[in-house]
């Protein structure tokens, strides 16, 4: 189970850049790498259903890790999340939301 899941929301106008952010997300979830192992517990990214709860939030990718320290380390040192990170430059990115937590309720079928 995870220690640590973050959520990250962009605002991205053209569905063309939220296409190339989408695949930006498969390139860094093939790549991620601590230690020279995959160290990301799980990866979801997709497209927000257009809605006025999403706040023009167009984007949306959740992360878990198994510790803070692991994304600690995706933020600051790793590489696949730097590339990711110089290619939102290009983007026309409007907006970035990210929260992290450590879940305190847990249901799974």
């Amino acid at each position: 189970m995870a220690g640590i899941i973050r959520v990250t929301l962009f605002k991205i106008p053209v569905k063309e850049n939220q296409a190339k952010l989408l695949d930006l997300y498969r390139t860094l979830a093939a790549s991620a790498k601590k230690d020279g192992k995959p160290y990301i517990l799980s990866l979801n990214a997709g497209h927000a259903y257009e809605d006025q709860r999403s706040q023009g939030y167009t984007v949306a990718a959740k992360s878990e890790f198994s510790t803070l320290e692991d994304m600690k380390y995706y933020d600051d040192a790793c590489e696949a999340h730097q590339t990711l990170k110089a290619g939102l430059k290009s983007l026309g990115v409007e907006g970035v939301m990210t929260v992290y937590f450590p879940p305190a309720v847990v249901s799974i079928l």
